[in-house]
């Protein structure tokens, strides 16, 4: 198939460019390298086409008309939390008007199908007797990042239901491996990796009770393909592995990894974050026929390795 990948030079994006170039699909990325760069590609720019432009801009949404695709997956946007509270109006502009451009420009161009990252953020902080939490839950977001995720899937279904557009929605959770950001809140495993691969300490805020999901990016990548080609289109599902790790487990884990002692800094909650998640996957397992696989403990390692090496 013909594919575009929005933020495909990011973290997942760059796991994902690697398995569709693998199953010979003929790809296009279009990045602004704001947060991702050229380098996370595999032999760079080389491999596919790379267009390095805005998803805001209009010349970006001609590009793309232009392109004729099968199917867009759609990754790029703000995806910091901490960044939409301290400016909703950016946030905003990049998560909503940015997807804006490209679900006209995939209705104008005859695309087939477009696959949105969505976020376990859309659900907030759910009780503990609903975990793992399912699609079918409350959306009650607490920041404007999870937010602008849950407006942009209610946009697709709109989309799908006026002009005829196929989409699939994922609600990936926590999610970590090689190339991911370090900076900001990006990734409590990216930072964590770095700082330990550095031998430098690590902050923990609150208490490290707080639980996540977390999933490895190239389970994503073939939860992505798998949405692709799907006949049970025109739904939300998580990504997940269904499985709660507390930061105070995670850390031990990652002690274990590399092999050094980890005592952790503690300091007060951010404000957004939410208390525990865990979300539940049978519905992707089911009906998109998809697994992830990446044990917990490998990922770390591997995440950790990339960090040493860079």
């Amino acid at each position: 198939m013909k594919v575009l990948v929005t933020g495909g030079a990011g973290f997942i994006g760059s796991h994902l460019v690697r398995q569709l170039l693998a199953a010979d699909h003929e790809v296009t990325v279009l990045d602004n390298v704001s947060t991702g760069t050229w380098q996370h590609l595999p032999e760079g720019k080389d491999t596919c086409t790379c267009w390095e432009m805005d998803i805001r801009d209009k010349s970006a949404r001609e590009k793309m008309e232009q392109g004729r695709f099968d199917v867009i997956v759609h990754l790029a946007g703000q995806t910091m939390v901490d960044v939409s509270i301290k400016d909703p109006e950016f946030d905003a502009a990049e998560n909503v008007m940015g997807t804006l451009n490209v679900l006209e420009a995939a209705r104008h161009s005859g695309v087939k199908r477009i696959i949105f990252a969505s976020t376990a953020a859309s659900y907030g902080d759910v009780a503990e007797d609903k975990l793992p939490i399912r699609e079918e839950e409350t959306l009650a977001p607490m920041s404007f990042y999870g937010l602008t995720k849950v407006t942009v899937e209610k946009y697709l279904q709109l989309y799908h239901d006026l002009y005829g557009l196929d989409y699939v929605a994922l609600r990936f959770a926590n999610v970590y491996g090689e190339r991911q950001g370090d900076t900001g809140e990006g990734g409590v495993i990216s930072i964590f990796a770095k700082r330990i691969a550095k031998d430098q300490g690590i902050t923990v805020f609150g208490d490290g009770k707080q639980t996540r999901d977390f999933i490895y990016a190239g389970d994503i990548a073939s939860g992505i393909i798998a949405a692709m080609t799907t006949d049970k289109a025109n739904a939300v599902y998580n990504l997940s592995n269904q499985t709660e790790t507390s930061l105070l487990e995670l850390i031990d884990l990652m002690a274990k990894a590399s092999g050094k002692t980890v005592e952790p800094d503690f300091a007060a909650p951010r404000e957004g974050d939410i208390n525990r998640s865990m979300l539940c996957n049978e519905a992707a397992v089911q009906n998109l026929n998809w697994q992830p696989q990446m044990d917990l403990g490998e990922g770390l390692a591997r995440t950790i390795a990339y960090f040493k090496s860079c």
